[in-house]
Formats: structure tokens, C-alpha cells, sequence
């Protein structure tokens, strides 16, 4: 029989030298593999004491990934643990961006407040050497 823990035990393990993740109804102590972490320790660090189930099922992790999050199992949790960011980095994902209602704003490639200067410059010396060498 596995452990059960309650959601405000498994929030209390959220650093880096001791962190917990919820899957589903799972608990997971990823400490060990905060390291190995392909997606890098920041993501991990992030969801810890959390529920990442969202994250985890949004990023599409491949069956080798999901085996290995097995191995990390330590119990199941009771109670509802919360999937939001404690942090101000607003987690994985920035919730601040909207992702259905966004414009494209195109490169500006080789803009330069000079170039106006540069040709007015050209079109004033043009004028003046027409006007004083034609008449």
C-alpha cells in the first residue's frame, strides 16, 4: 500500500533540495532527478509542491519519460493541490500572454532614424548645386 499525503505536506516541498511534484492523484519526489531534467531544472523547481499534471500532459512527454516519472512515485495525495504558480515568473508558461488573441508585429529589419537625415541632406545639397551651377 502506498503512502498518502496531504496537499498541504506535499506544498512544504518545494525547494530544490527537496521538491515533490502531484501527477493526477500521484506524489512524485523529483530531487533526484531535478538534474537530469531535459527541460531544464527551472521548469521542476517551478512546479514543485504543485500539481503539474496540466504541464505535464501539454508538453507531450514521450512513454520512456512517462516510465520514468513512475520510478519517482512515492505516494498519492488527499485534498486539492493547487496547479498555479507561487512564483512571480507566472510558471512554466507566462499566464499573461493570450494565446487565442495576438497580433503578428513583423521584424523591423534595416530601420534607421538617419536615413530620412541622410536624404534630406542629399536632396539639399542636390537642390542648392542645381540652383547655383544651372543659372
Amino acid at each position: 500500500m502506498s503512502k498518502v499525503y496531504s496537499a498541504n505536506e506535499v506544498a512544504r516541498h518545494n525547494q530544490e533540495n527537496d521538491l515533490w511534484i502531484v501527477y493526477k492523484d500521484g506524489v512524485y519526489d523529483v530531487t533526484k532527478f531535478l538534474k537530469e531534467h531535459p527541460g531544464g531544472e527551472e521548469v521542476l523547481i517551478e512546479l514543485g509542491g504543485r500539481d503539474a499534471t496540466k504541464c505535464f500532459d501539454d508538453i507531450g512527454h514521450t512513454i520512456e519519460a512517462v516510465q520514468l516519472r513512475e520510478t519517482y512515485k512515492i505516494g498519492t495525495v488527499t485534498g486539492f493541490v493547487s496547479g498555479e504558480p507561487t512564483g512571480s515568473s507566472g510558471g512554466v508558461q507566462d499566464t499573461t500572454i493570450d494565446d487565442d488573441n495576438w497580433e503578428y508585429t513583423p521584424p523591423q529589419y534595416g530601420t534607421s532614424h538617419w536615413l530620412p537625415v541622410i536624404i534630406g541632406t542629399g536632396v539639399a545639397i542636390y537642390a542648392f548645386l542645381f540652383y547655383y551651377l544651372w543659372f
